[in-house]
């Protein structure tokens, strides 16, 4: 009985403990969301007061008629589409490859890629300005998609991820006739669905969350992506005494960028931590 009781003790306190963080990450969310829906005064003189009597929408209003966001999210979706399309196509057969085809230089060369993961973005920020310049591609499209596309770490997880697959069952392909582009998307491709999920979501947020190299290979003009506009209208709050206005844009951009993160990961949470259990073990 008293080992019952203690265990029940111990399973209560990580149910509060667990309930304390949840609250401590959500309550910024929150905020911001019922910030939004405010009086843009009211964020300043009474930031923890919500009255729901008075919701109002003009944050929204005047956030899409003063802030380029339409041009931001355009740019943005632009991006995910093709960069990210980019990634989850040929980083999980490169990471086939490199986990169950024999060539030579093989470990050479996946030697090489997980040393580019060692190298800070800021180091290659420079050259890759230079390279987008002498290709006439600065403030385009191609500087914000191709850079980066193929990614060192999706390329690793794969690997990682492909390699627990049981060689047999490959082999089995093999001796049915299977070319390697067949193995890969009869065999690998229906198993590895968890780790590709969980690799989507975390392209889309390394591409939505994105700053440093678009504000670099773009700067201004219309095709700033969101994180550039947000930090532009930020800045303007911070570096002059503007109106509340601009602090209920603030806060109403900020949660129209939060919403398709969240229904990201509500739509493939289950696959999200499928996916990063398979790929946190090597079999």
């Amino acid at each position: 009985m008293t080992a019952l009781l203690a265990t029940r003790a111990r399973r209560g306190g990580v149910y509060v403990a667990l309930t304390i963080a949840a609250a401590v990450f959500v309550f910024p969310l929150v905020w911001m969301l019922m910030s939004s829906l405010k009086p843009a005064d009211e964020i300043i003189t009474a930031p923890f007061a919500f009255d729901p009597g008075a919701i109002t929408f003009d944050n929204f209003r005047t956030a899409f008629d003063e802030v380029p966001l339409v041009d931001g999210f355009r740019t943005t979706a632009i991006v995910l589409l093709i960069r990210g399309g980019l990634t989850m196509l040929f980083c999980p057969l490169a990471g086939f490859a490199f986990a169950k085809l024999d060539f030579r230089g093989r470990n050479v060369l996946f030697g090489f890629i997980l040393l580019t993961l060692m190298l800070p973005t800021l180091v290659l920020i420079v050259p890759l300005l230079l390279e987008m310049s002498e290709l006439g591609w600065v403030n385009s499209y191609q500087a914000l998609i191709l850079p980066g596309a193929i990614d060192a770490f999706a390329i690793f997880w794969m690997r990682q991820t492909i390699s627990a697959i049981p060689d047999e069952l490959l082999d089995a392909g093999r001796i049915d006739g299977c070319n390697p582009f067949q193995l890969f998307s009869r065999i690998v491709l229906p198993v590895i669905k968890p780790a590709l999920a969980a690799l989507a979501v975390l392209t889309f947020l390394n591409i939505y969350n994105d700053f440093v190299w678009p504000v670099v290979a773009v700067g201004g003009g219309d095709k700033q992506t969101l994180q550039v506009v947000l930090s532009a209208l930020a800045t303007q709050v911070n570096a002059s005494q503007l109106g509340t206005n601009y602090w209920g844009q603030l806060v109403a951009t900020s949660t129209l960028a939060t919403l398709p993160v969240l229904l990201l990961f509500v739509v493939l949470q289950r696959q999200f931590m499928q996916g990063l259990l398979a790929g946190s073990v090597k079999g």
